[in-house]
């Protein structure tokens, strides 16, 4: 399968390297803005560069799709009306409209369209999928230092989003409530924000996301009758809790067996499995439009509440 990459910055290199050691798949080139980047990565992996992802379009069967958001819907409708499948790196789009646009394009070209949303190849995450019932309370931090890469998207849909999608996929709902507060630190963007949402079935998920801090975590609990599963994204690792576990001193938790695997490796080769077999991508066009829709409400929220912010000030 010919498969291309457009957008080679911190990211899209990972996705290169990843195709070019596939089996069954040819990566035939990259793509980027910046000439010099992609001629480097492309010299290095032994493929052909472009300044221009359009001409990608005639070589290619796939293609990951790996650019600031703001350039997201242009390119993957470019490669979509063309007949090329697309990997799209998450948020899915800008707006509900634009993903609307792409999936619809996805179906008519009967195309595959996946979107990036990492963490639900987290071998951790895998080894809970079957164990999650019902729950009734969810708390997932992510916190990092200020990123490397570039800021162009607030907190809540570069780093909160990961987990609005793992949340939405365990509780199976939109919710029904949700409140937010946040701040702008060192960006014009939010760089801080905590949401509460919480769903008709009775759930309540409390998230926090910072790109401001001098740590890094990346965790999830997800309570349910009896027991807590505990999720370490970045350790790959999942512990259960039951009540029996606190009759026995010296015992609070059992750690599941987790089996090795890369994350990003796993996901572009099920998109790669969706398209030759015609199969729904694990993560598709729908989930990330489910997961861009709470995203955009809790940042309506939180954008509400900056705007009253100094009256509340004023008053104190």
């Amino acid at each position: 399968m010919r498969v291309g990459v457009v957008g080679v910055g911190y990211l899209g290199r990972f996705h290169a390297e990843k195709y070019k050691a596939m089996d069954g798949v040819d990566l035939v080139g990259v793509a980027d803005i910046k000439p010099e980047r992609a001629e480097k990565l492309a010299s290095r992996l032994g493929v052909r560069f472009f300044s221009d992802a359009r001409e990608l379009l005639a070589l290619t069967d796939a293609v990951s799709v790996v650019v600031p958001t703001e350039e997201h819907f242009g390119v993957a409708q470019l490669f979509l009306t063309g007949g090329v499948h697309v990997m799209l790196e998450k948020p899915i789009t800008r707006t509900i409209q634009e993903a609307d646009t792409l999936i619809k394009l996805a179906e008519q070209n009967n195309l595959v369209l996946q979107v990036g949303h990492l963490e639900r190849f987290n071998p951790a995450v895998r080894a809970v999928n079957s164990l999650i019932k019902r729950p009734l309370f969810i708390e997932a931090s992510r916190i990092s230092s200020f990123p490397e890469r570039g800021t162009d998207v607030d907190v809540v849909l570069d780093m909160m989003i990961h987990d609005l999608d793992i949340v939405l996929n365990f509780v199976g709902s939109l919710p029904v409530s949700v409140q937010a507060v946040g701040a702008p630190v060192v960006t014009n963007h939010v760089d801080v924000a905590n949401a509460r949402l919480e769903f008709e079935a009775g759930c309540v998920a409390n998230l926090t996301a910072s790109r401001i801090s001098d740590r890094r975590l990346r965790k999830i609990r997800i309570f349910q009758k009896n027991t807590c599963y505990s999720i370490d994204y970045g350790q790959c690792r999942a512990v259960v809790t039951r009540p029996e576990f606190f009759e026995r001193p010296g015992t609070t938790a059992e750690e599941l067996a987790v089996p090795a695997g890369d994350a990003l490796e796993e996901e572009l080769k099920s998109f790669i499995e969706s398209v030759k077999s015609g199969s729904a991508p694990l993560v598709s066009g729908e989930d990330g439009r489910r997961a861009l829709s709470v995203a955009l409400r809790i940042t309506a929220e939180i954008e509400r509440r900056l705007k009253i912010w100094p009256d509340i000030v004023g008053t104190e």
